[in-house]
């Protein structure tokens, strides 16, 4: 934990924020409300005047920071005061307190892992901007990275911050550099501690690389001292990885592969920029930022290259034929639907809106229109011969059938008419005529037997007048 001291009268010290090679970063507060941030830096002073080379290389470096505030600029840190610790006699900068994330901690879950080319575009306009701001008043960076660009919650802007390498002499910035500076983002030229404007352009380029694929084109794997050698070799030497194929392999698997495919389609102008601002020799950089923010601008709102409007005809192409294709799927969508809806009408389905379905009526019998047809032909056939076979048999009328007489050897057999009554006195007639015979029997057999007189009993004699 870093120690905590007084700063100097009025001026609370409320903790350390951050501890680096140029020095060390405190919270503070003034005699009130506002809150400040305070870089000490590690050279003390033993003398407060001219003799002190600590103190003058502070006082004409401090005085060119002071133009910073001349021309506010709302994405360039503010600069409070300036002057020695009462304890350790150390120099310090008060600045602006920037309340907010650093470009480091975007990129971090649970933020996606690179910047939107929107997003991006934003970034290189503004922070190109803050180095113009810088480079015109003679002030050099020097630290320019993804921890000292902070994006201001208030205004929504971003902030280049923390102007502690800027004051030092060359030879403390070249004992920084080589001990604890941020490698990966220092120009070829800034190993023999020279800081020049195109350095600022360099770990720019750096910057929009790192937002665009989500790391550095040379990323530093340890602490050791050889792998910070092998870091600065790659600036000098190696080329820088593609930023396309990088980009490609690290986009978000949360987005949508149309998102993916667009978040693709990078503007030539912006890779343009991105690779002049990355080449090993400073002359064939923008030469400060105030070029660089001409080229942005002129880039992205004055017209682009033919390239970049190539990229913006092609995705307009792509565009296009996406929506041809959404409008070819949406058409036969609804062709199917009209046809569904026709039949859903003649099989005598009705929409049920509650339930968003189409639901049939099971009264209703449904069958092909051929077996249908079947059926009805059959019917008119089944007519059609009941009505022939009708027209074409013999006259009749009522009960009684007429049958032609000829060829017969006797007269035909007419049957009588049947009713209900002449049934009835049929029956009547049949009944008497058989009671008739019942009786006419009778009478026969009664007249056909004689009767016999009755035998007298013969008396018989008594014997000896006992019996």
């Amino acid at each position: 934990m870093s120690k905590v001291f007084t700063i100097t009268e009025g001026l609370e010290n409320l903790g350390a924020l951050r501890t680096g090679g140029q020095g060390s970063v405190y919270k503070g507060r003034r005699m009130g409300p506002m809150i400040t941030a305070v870089k000490i830096l590690p050279t003390p002073v033993y003398a407060e005047n001219t003799e002190d080379r600590n103190y003058r290389n502070f006082i004409n470096e401090v005085g060119k920071l002071q133009k910073v505030n001349e021309v506010p600029n709302p994405n360039v840190v503010k600069i409070l005061s300036s002057g020695i610790t009462e304890s350790g006699s150390l120099p310090y900068i008060e600045m602006e307190y920037i309340d907010g994330p650093d470009l480091c901690d975007l990129l971090q879950p649970p933020n996606d892992r690179v910047f939107t080319i929107k997003e991006t575009i934003r970034l290189a306009y503004q922070l190109a901007g803050a180095l113009a701001h810088c480079h015109k008043i003679g002030i050099k960076h020097g630290d320019v990275k993804s921890n000292n660009v902070k994006y201001y919650a208030q205004t929504g802007n971003y902030v280049l911050i923390d102007f502690g390498l800027a004051i030092l002499t060359d030879e403390e910035r070249r004992t920084s550099i080589r001990h604890a500076g941020a490698i990966e983002f220092m120009a070829p030229e800034q190993t023999d501690g020279q800081m020049l404007p195109q350095s600022d352009v360099y770990a720019y380029g750096i910057i929009l690389y790192e937002m665009l694929t989500g790391s550095v084109p040379f990323p530093l794997t340890g602490n050791s001292e050889t792998a910070r050698n092998n870091v600065r070799m790659a600036h000098l030497e190696s080329p820088v990885p593609d930023l396309r194929i990088m980009r490609q392999n690290n986009l978000p698997r949360t987005w949508t592969a149309e998102k993916r495919d667009q978040e693709m389609q990078l503007p030539r102008w912006l890779l343009n920029i991105i690779d002049k601002c990355l080449q090993k020799n400073p002359t064939q950089r923008y030469a400060s930022g105030v070029d660089l923010l001409d080229a942005v601008v002129e880039a992205n709102f004055s017209g682009e290259s033919k390239a970049g409007n190539a990229a913006v005809l092609a995705e307009n192409e792509r565009l296009r034929k996406l929506v041809e294709q959404f409008e070819k799927e949406d058409a036969e969508k609804n062709r199917q639907l009209a046809s569904l809806q026709t039949l859903a009408k003649e099989i005598g389905a009705h929409f049920n809106g509650n339930k968003g379905v189409y639901e049939s009526n099971r009264a209703t019998v449904i069958m092909p229109k051929k077996t249908l047809g079947v059926i009805i032909t059959l019917g008119l056939i089944f007519v059609a011969i009941s009505l022939y076979a009708f027209f074409r048999s013999p006259a009749s009328t009522g009960n009684v059938v007429y049958v032609p007489a000829t060829n017969y050897l006797r007269p035909p057999y007419i049957p009588k008419q049947y009713n209900y009554d002449s049934v009835a006195r049929a029956k009547h007639a049949a009944l008497l005529a058989a009671k008739k015979r019942v009786w006419k029997s009778k009478k026969v057999l009664a007249d056909s037997v004689t009767v016999a007189p009755p035998v007298k009993k013969k008396k018989r004699k008594k014997f000896l007048g006992i019996f």
